[in-house]
């Protein structure tokens, strides 16, 4: 199933980081099903809100962060050639968000 993501604020990398954060989650979890990532667009940046089960919010984050950090690295690496800052927030599926230590909110 290809879904189509028009882009947010005028920058054509968000559909490209949507999706690159939305298949590395679903081959970490259990429930791939669950796995959604919405875009929230700022004056220069671009949030990435990663919605996951409960039961698999403990697989995104990793032992001490370091899933999460790792999917944080890989975005930002990524988003050096897009020249536009992308941050990801890893919320479970009620909508509450992860612990704010395992959280990069520069």
């Amino acid at each position: 199933m290809t879904e189509t993501v028009e882009p947010i604020g005028g920058h054509t990398g968000v559909p490209d980081m949507r999706t690159l954060v939305t298949e590395i989650a679903q081959a970490l979890v259990d429930d791939p099903a669950a796995v959604r990532v919405e875009a929230i667009s700022e004056a220069d940046s671009t949030v990435l809100r990663l919605f996951v089960a409960p039961s698999d919010i403990g697989k995104v984050i990793g032992k001490q962060g370091r899933t999460a950090r790792s999917l944080r690295t890989i975005l930002s690496a990524a988003s050096m050639k897009l020249h536009h800052r992308f941050a990801l927030d890893i919320v479970e599926g009620d909508g509450a968000r992860a612990p704010r230590d395992l959280r990069d909110d520069d």
